[in-house]
């Protein structure tokens, strides 16, 4: 069985504190906002400033700030899992969710459709982007922090496989065709992109002409020329990818690949002499392929451009606390005769898990028994099935594998990888 031990978890090596500073953390934090002052006016501003100290302090990658009839209540991730922090006054003569779209130019006068933005120096030096969105009880915020560029890995510590590693670097070793990273919100996949700029950039001296189109830059990598797109002043992923054509590029990245159009020219792009690099929201790698076709996206061209399709998630890892069963209800039909599963302490905060760790399946295109299938439009159970034929280790193989060893539960296998991945 294809084992998916290898260097440190993901998470560990982002840098994120441990879970026994996070319980210390919320804790402070909690008091922190209970001992402000609703009434006043600096309420708003001294109750943001204590939300920025605790996200960079725990290493959260959201908080959410949900308004209720009484109040607001405020959520953030935690190894990937939302937790609630409490519900907290909104403020008598300031408004919180007012003063976070102060700090990244939005209209407060204007609370009835969604605005997206940025804080252009956010405090702690962690890129922040700010979503409101209009709800029953008054305007609800998403904050997204994007990690500092030294929190990003490399390729090789990302924590998969060595043959999935060696496939990956193989893939960017192409002078044209398209690489693309797959999985939903929160699987790592700009953390995979990123390592990927990281190591085209150090194996080639900074030599080859590097591009990227983003939405919104989340971390500035040397040697790679990086836009933003702005919506707003007509400069889209689509206009933006037929400039980018004319800039002479060697390797173009592509932050999000969102609608047809976009995939289209990308892919066709990627068959004129560069090799291209984006993200895709798909369940599993095989689906990515369906859902291309899917979009109208010729055959010929998916089977001509693709080189490989990544498909990553990540688990959360036992906490050392976690005790052993041979309980059916507990393996929950994977076979196994024994696993461990969460029982909770204050090391971990009482949630069982401490860090994650990443499982990755490679769909490598270049197959011709693959590609047979791509140009008959095959569904994705088919071609799922015939990349594991073929010999491809899937999402719910190495999952299996974790849970196995005792690194996670059958229970954290189910959340994140649920019944999508078991065609």
């Amino acid at each position: 069985m294809h084992s998916v031990i290898g260097s440190e978890p993901l998470s560990v090596k982002l840098g994120r504190p441990s879970i026994v500073n996070l319980a210390a953390e919320r804790e402070a934090i909690i008091g922190r906002l209970g001992r402000l002052k609703p009434a006043t006016d600096a309420y708003a501003s001294e109750f943001v400033d204590a939300i920025l100290d605790f996200a960079h302090a725990v290493g959260t990658s959201d908080v959410h700030m949900q308004p209720t009839r009484d109040g607001l209540v405020v959520k953030f991730r935690s190894d990937g899992v939302m937790q609630v922090l409490g519900e907290f006054p909104r403020g008598a003569n300031t408004s919180v969710i007012n003063r976070f779209k102060v700090l990244s130019g939005l209209l407060t006068y204007q609370n009835e459709i969604p605005q997206e933005g940025r804080v252009e120096k956010p405090k702690h030096s962690r890129e922040i982007r700010v979503s409101t969105f209009p709800t029953m009880y008054g305007e609800r915020a998403v904050l997204r922090f994007f990690g500092h560029d030294k929190e990003f890995t490399t390729l090789d510590e990302l924590g998969n496989t060595p043959q999935i590693t060696a496939k990956i670097r193989d893939a960017l070793a192409e002078t044209s065709g398209a690489v693309l990273i797959t999985g939903p919100a929160g699987s790592g996949k700009s953390t995979t992109l990123y390592s990927c700029l990281r190591h085209i950039v150090n194996t080639n001296n900074n030599a080859r002409a590097i591009v990227s189109l983003e939405d919104p830059i989340e971390v500035p990598v040397d040697g790679v020329t990086q836009s933003q797109v702005n919506v707003q002043a007509g400069f889209d992923l689509k206009t933006g990818l037929r400039s980018l054509m004319r800039q002479d590029p060697e390797v173009i990245v592509v932050g999000e690949i969102r609608d047809r159009d976009t995939a289209e020219f990308a892919i066709q792009g990627s068959l004129t002499g560069q090799l291209l690099l984006g993200t895709f929201h798909a369940d599993t790698s095989a689906t990515a392929v369906a859902r291309l076709i899917e979009m109208g996206i010729e055959p010929f061209l998916i089977r001509s451009g693709l080189i490989a399709v990544i498909s990553q998630r990540l688990l959360r890892l036992l906490c050392s606390c976690a005790r052993e069963t041979s309980q059916p209800e507990d393996i929950g039909g994977l076979g196994l005769e024994k696993v461990r599963v969460p029982v909770g302490c204050p090391a971990c905060n009482q949630t069982g898990f401490v860090g994650r760790a990443i499982v990755t399946e490679y769909l490598d295109l270049r197959n011709g028994s693959l590609g047979a299938l791509i140009l008959r439009k095959a569904d994705s159970r088919e071609l799922y099935r015939a990349a594991q034929e073929a010999g491809m280790a899937t999402l719910l193989m190495q999952a299996t594998d974790l849970v196995r060893e005792g690194r996670t539960s059958p229970s954290e296998l189910r959340r994140v990888l649920g019944s999508t991945t078991r065609a």
